[in-house]
């Protein structure tokens, strides 16, 4: 057996890069790394291609710091969207779990590093936009508190109006794994703060 998987080298590359994808456990990994390398190679050479494709085209939006293949994402350079609604998510697939339950229309601010955040740029996009109200949608932990309070505080000379999501998303959970009817009447019944 071990001489068996010393002689599958390019197979055992690709189980352990499959492995390295969060949620993929040894048997998914294996049985992705089959199915692509031995029983659909056109799936696993197209899937290959949308690699590469996304590596090169993909980058961060320069307001928002949302996914994005051009300066502004579609989302910030929407003139139907509500530019007086400021929603913060933590991560830019968060967007995609809230964009699903069609019930928020205004622009995005995508916060994955709190401590790169320049906020004097920030406060210059919140007022060209005409923003009047930030929306938190962060899962309710102590820390994710802590950074509403942070944030808030550092955009207290502005005239705005701070909200969250409301309860019923449950603590601990990312937006990505939030059935779209509890996401979405977490989003209706969003709560000032």
């Amino acid at each position: 057996m071990h001489s068996y998987k010393k002689g599958l080298k390019s197979f055992n590359a690709l189980v352990e890069a499959l492995e390295q994808i969060p949620t993929i456990g040894k048997k998914s990994a294996l049985k992705m790394a089959y199915t692509l390398g031995v029983e659909n190679k056109f799936l696993g050479i197209k899937i290959a291609h949308c690699i590469e494709n996304a590596i090169h085209n993909v980058r961060k939006c320069s307001f928002c710091n949302a996914l994005s293949e051009n300066e502004l994402c579609e989302i910030c350079s929407d003139t139907s969207r509500d530019n007086s609604q400021l929603c913060f998510v933590l991560h830019s697939r968060d967007i995609f779990s809230i964009e699903e339950t069609k019930e928020y229309n205004g622009i995005y601010y995508v916060l994955e590093n709190l401590e790169e955040l320049d906020f004097e740029k920030l406060k210059k996009a919140i007022m060209q936009r005409g923003v009047k109200e930030i929306i938190f949608a962060f899962t309710p932990t102590l820390a994710n508190e802590g950074i509403m309070l942070f944030i808030e505080d550092k955009l207290q000379n502005l005239s705005l109006h701070f909200s969250k999501i409301a309860q019923g998303v449950p603590t601990g959970i990312g937006l990505e794994n939030i059935d779209q009817l509890s996401l979405s009447r977490a989003i209706i019944s969003r709560i000032k703060i």
